[in-house]
């Protein structure tokens, strides 16, 4: 790979690119049966502009693959015994799957984070504590070593015993958190329980380095945790965990998603509804589909993500990032359709957090398959905070209804209400599957 590969425009690295996706290429269709079965003996481009001759792969295709050939499906390239490391995704939109790694795959993954870390503002002389899952999940072990290339001093903390993290932080002087955009909130209930003379503001943290849910895109929830917590939080770790644990993060200047990995992950952006190419200009939305140019172990050719982004610029970053960028507007397995209006969480989050007697936490809670008139959402009130007239209630619906569109029917619920999680939350629950 290119060193500071995302510094470098696509066009002074087009030929780089072409290269190594007529090796990827070759070395897929010789060694993964999985597409040697997708594409049914149509040979790859020779040209990586022509990649959308292929046809499109997704979760859905390796979750059939995986138990067919375990422990890794037959989309494995390499040999067994190049596997180097072992991980499970989250499951969080469904069944686990197990995720190999070559030396070379873990080198790459690393290096690629560690530019989105850095990007996000860590850097050598800085102490960061990790507070996500090591236990196999990606988020854990991986993370960690994308934000020891930072050159940053790593606190391995994980999940668990707050107590002793907020102590931890305290008697050490860490500046700075990587963890879930929700586990502060988490923090702060421990807080206010068991160290009643501190205020989040007092740990000292100046850093917030978030990933793993949606959330951080929110200006409400990010003035939030600034002002609770004192800290600027940077949406860092973003990641789709088949193709790579993080890819994107912003930086000082823009708060949109820097992609990073040009040099070794190809993007495409399609009409999630009919899989059509889509152009890579600011203002246009489509699901984001990603090849690897570069892995021994799982590589997938046209994989599609799921995530619905929209693109905000293609120039290069005054950051000197020279990645396109992006927000995240929701999954496509997330979306709920009301009355012809496509809703996701995010847009449900951004109502929700302008409401100061709100906790900021809700769920949709689907009882019914659809097709659906109204969606249902659960929203938490703030703590010390009752709607016992519904008076609250009424105040998001009309909220909803004037910047959504769509008509919502909102049931507040009392605060801690829903649990705090260390992990990623499901805000959609649908109760009929």
């Amino acid at each position: 790979m290119l060193q500071n590969g995302h510094m470098l425009p696509l066009d002074e690295i087009s030929d780089y690119r072409q290269q190594a996706w007529e090796r990827q290429s070759h070395y897929v269709a010789q060694n993964s049966e999985f597409y040697q079965r997708l594409w049914g003996g149509q040979k790859p481009p020779k040209r990586l502009q022509d990649i959308a001759e292929l046809p499109l792969s997704d979760k859905s295709g390796l979750r059939l693959a995986q138990p067919a050939s375990p422990p890794f499906g037959d989309y494995l390239a390499a040999q067994p015994e190049q596997v180097r490391r072992l991980h499970r995704t989250s499951g969080t939109t469904g069944q686990a799957m197990n995720l190999a790694l070559s030396a070379q795959d873990c080198e790459i993954t690393e290096i690629v984070g560690g530019r989105a870390q850095s990007l996000a503002g860590l850097k050598p002389g800085m102490m960061v504590v990790h507070c996500l899952n090591y236990q196999m999940w990606m988020g854990g072990l991986t993370d960690h070593l994308t934000l020891e290339r930072t050159g940053a001093t790593v606190v391995p903390f994980g999940v668990g015993s707050t107590e002793l993290l907020i102590k931890t932080i305290l008697e050490n002087g860490i500046t700075a958190i990587s963890c879930t955009p929700s586990y502060p909130a988490a923090l702060e209930m421990v807080i206010a329980e068991k160290f009643p003379h501190l205020s989040p503001s007092d740990l000292g943290l100046k850093l917030g380095l978030f990933g793993g849910e949606p959330g951080i895109d929110d200006p409400a929830f990010r003035k939030r945790l600034s002002d609770t917590w004192g800290m600027q939080p940077r949406n860092a770790n973003y990641g789709v965990t088949d193709v790579f644990c993080n890819f994107a993060s912003e930086c000082a200047y823009d708060s949109a998603l820097h992609f990073v990995a040009h040099d070794v992950l190809n993007a495409e952006l399609i009409d999630p509804d009919n899989g059509l190419p889509k152009q890579f200009e600011a203002g246009t939305s489509g699901e984001l589909v990603l090849t690897h140019l570069a892995r021994e172990c799982q590589p997938l050719v046209r994989f599609r993500t799921g995530d619905i982004i929209r693109i905000e610029n293609t120039e290069t970053c005054q950051c000197g990032c020279a990645g396109f960028r992006f927000r995240v507007i929701g999954r496509s397995d997330d979306m709920v359709v009301v009355r012809g209006l496509n809703m996701f969480p995010t847009m449900v989050a951004a109502v929700v957090t302008s409401f100061k007697e709100m906790s900021g936490d809700y769920r949709i809670v689907l009882d019914t398959p659809p097709p659906y008139d109204v969606l249902p959402v659960h929203a938490e009130l703030a703590e010390g905070i009752q709607d016992d007239d519904n008076t609250l209630s009424l105040r998001l619906e009309k909220r909803f209804k004037q910047e959504l569109g769509a008509t919502i029917r909102v049931k507040t619920v009392p605060y801690g209400t829903f649990p705090r999680t260390e992990g990623k939350t499901k805000r959609v629950i649908r109760s009929y599957e």
